[in-house]
């Protein structure tokens, strides 16, 4: 019972994101759905997981075009909530927490499903294919440690490639990625940790207005600045002051080896193993301000150049804060395999045939009840998306905050199961899975979920306790 009633009071802050209460009970069965179903398969595996009458398919379908669901009101809301669930648990340096951003292509096929175009995938794997057609997203993450564990709780995230409904939109993935994280309303100070693909002016500079910082990675031809030491002259010259002096390849730092310091490993993984940093602080021309660099020599994955536009952050929590970043890649498996958030399989009947290698659709010149169509099926995908990250968010919360109990409560096996760490997401949902129906049958019979479930269930035996014989 705890971990659902656990898992119910860290629901409900969220109603206000919801204008009708209906909307909202069934926000929570597909949350519940999300979190105890067995398969990934799309909506039908909701009705499956919790034994559905078939009339309630349609039902969940409306659920996500409904237009009583706020979802930019619902990202603050969770982002927000987050921060107080996850207190204890928070990463955090310097007195910021730590947010963790990135990309993600998710496969689709459908030729009627909007937004899908011919994506590159950027992977050293040979089993995936250089183009996919699929939804190219952004999402953003929350760092929080538990046991010897870091999560990635997911925030937010949206579709931001696909789609042209004007011409005269020149926004990028930088701005629309921007442009999500002021909608999270955030207002702690936080590190926005990304890969080497985020190093650039328009998330640096706006990062810096909003008195947040970036740590991301910066590519291996990437060049600086030393600063200009040089004294004005007495005698006045014509044109502006010098600002920078002499221009550094950035990757050549790793031939001054004698210069670089040994020190153990920050990560959490690495035992035993010991790492060389080497900082400098240089002119970094797309934001013409100092920005400290940070060569890392790592004896297995290798060389990095980090970039902190944070000057107080020593090489040491640089390379730390970085070394976290790849928990969000972590974050996305579960979303994929665990909890199927992007499975959806919402197809637009009346949606032209999308053709293979597509480079996205242009919809500039059809109608405008054409485009708004468009434009509310992709929002039930962001919606059906939300609410996976949401379900997965609640799951990492119960793992942290009662890891005991989620392993009494497994029923499976493990080879070596360590208690000493926090249980994984797949250990959580098979305990929840294991005590839902326990914890539907105790609720009382004036709950509002339990009326609400009471006629949509096909066996009434799940919510009620057979009577001893």
């Amino acid at each position: 019972m705890r971990l659902w009633t656990t898992w119910i009071s860290a629901v409900m802050p969220l109603r206000s994101a919801f204008s009708r209460e209906r909307t909202f009970l069934w926000f929570i069965t597909i949350l519940i759905a999300f979190s105890i179903r067995s398969d990934v398969a799309g909506v039908t595996s909701f009705v499956r997981a919790l034994d559905l009458m078939p009339q309630t398919y349609p039902l969940l379908l409306n659920t996500f075009h409904s237009s009583a669901v706020q979802l930019v009101q619902l990202r603050s809301l969770w982002a927000n909530h987050c921060l107080q669930l996850f207190a204890l648990f928070l990463v955090k340096f310097n007195g910021r927490i730590v947010l963790a951003a990135d990309g993600i292509k998710n496969p689709k096929e459908g030729r009627k499903m909007p937004a899908v175009k011919s994506c590159h995938q950027e992977s050293t794997n040979n089993s995936k294919p250089e183009y996919v057609m699929a939804h190219s997203c952004q999402a953003i993450s929350l760092l929080v440690q538990g046991a010897l564990t870091i999560f990635a709780v997911p925030l937010a995230c949206e579709i931001h490639e696909g789609i042209t409904t004007s011409n005269r939109d020149k926004r990028t993935l930088y701005d629309k990625l921007m442009l999500l994280l002021d909608q999270l309303n955030l207002t702690v100070p936080f590190y926005f940790v990304a890969d080497a693909y985020y190093a650039t002016r328009k998330i640096a500079l706006p990062l810096l207005e909003r008195g947040q910082h970036l740590i991301s990675r910066v590519r291996s031809n990437a060049v600086a600045y030393l600063p200009c030491n040089s004294e004005p002259s007495k005698k006045k010259r014509r044109g502006r002051p010098k600002l920078y002096g002499p221009k550094l390849g950035l990757r050549s730092v790793f031939d001054r080896i004698s210069e670089f310091t040994v020190v153990p490993s920050p990560f959490l993984d690495d035992a035993q193993i010991q790492i060389q940093l080497f900082s400098m602080d240089l002119l970094w021309k797309p934001i013409g301000r100092l920005v400290r660099f940070v060569w890392v020599i790592h004896p297995v994955r290798g060389r990095w150049i980090l970039m902190s536009t944070d000057l107080s952050s020593t090489a040491l929590q640089i390379a730390q804060i970085y070394g976290m970043r790849f928990r969000i890649e972590l974050c996305f498996k579960q979303l994929i395999y665990q909890i199927g958030a992007f499975g959806y399989h919402l197809w637009m009947k009346s949606m032209e045939r999308i053709k293979r290698c597509s480079p996205g659709q242009y919809l500039h010149k059809t109608s405008e009840d054409y485009r708004q169509r468009i434009l509310r099926k992709i929002r039930a995908y962001e919606v059906f998306i939300q609410f996976g990250l949401i379900a997965l968010g609640l799951i990492q919360y119960v793992a942290l905050k009662y890891p005991l109990q989620v392993f009494k409560n497994f029923r499976g096996w493990y080879r070596t199961l360590n208690t000493a760490r926090t249980p994984s997401e797949a250990v959580v949902a098979n305990a929840m899975q294991n005590t839902f129906q326990e914890f539907l049958i105790d609720l009382p019979r004036t709950h509002t979920l339990k009326k609400f479930l009471a006629n949509k269930v096909k066996r009434r035996s799940l919510l009620k306790r057979k009577a001893a014989a």
